[in-house]
């Protein structure tokens, strides 16, 4: 699968992909329609970007080339990894992409304290989606699935879509009530 950057300052970049079916990069009009949603929101300009399970890092260095801040690509998989650093060098962005090699799951709790929004595109049939959404720590998450995903009580969803046999979320954390004393801050 040939992917692209979409838009931004990396637009029609070439990204390579792994070899296999155990990654299943988000095809263009998915990322278009979630950056689109994210950009309505306000939430890529500036930003620093999770990108959870992150493959070729399609979905990080897209926020990277829409005006993140940062972004912090968490993968495992030798293969993905090696297309993913070789993707971070073609696409000039190696100042301000970290990489973690590992399982996302046993590394959330290691990251960074807070990110503005995480990006969560794990192997079709995942089943662990409250397990990884309590773990998250970003005010807003974009969940992308084969099926609906249900975030919890912590989080509200702004966006569910299907696209084809894609399932698009984007919710945002919900948070605690303000105390009297925080509302006049």
């Amino acid at each position: 699968m040939m992917l692209r950057i979409i838009a931004g300052s990396a637009k029609g970049r070439r990204l390579r992909t792994p070899e296999g079916m155990e990654v299943r990069p988000s095809t263009s009009r998915v990322r278009e329609a979630v950056f689109n949603s994210l950009h309505s929101l306000g939430c890529v300009e500036g930003a620093d970007v999770l990108d959870l399970f992150a493959g070729s890092g399609a979905l990080g260095l897209e926020a990277l080339s829409r005006g993140a801040a940062s972004a912090t690509f968490v993968e495992c998989a030798p293969p993905a990894l090696s297309a993913l650093l070789s993707n971070i060098d073609a696409t000039g962005f190696a100042d301000r992409s970290r990489v973690v090699r590992g399982d996302a799951m046993a590394e959330l709790p290691r990251l960074e304290p807070r990110y503005s929004v995480a990006l969560c595109d794990p192997p079709y049939g995942f089943a662990r989606w409250r397990e990884l959404l309590a773990l998250i720590p970003a005010d807003v998450v974009m969940a992308e699935s084969d099926r609906e995903v249900s975030p919890g009580h912590d989080w509200v969803v702004l966006k569910s879509r299907r696209y084809a046999g894609t399932v698009v979320v984007i919710a945002s954390r919900r948070r605690q009530r303000a105390t009297p004393k925080e509302n006049c801050l």
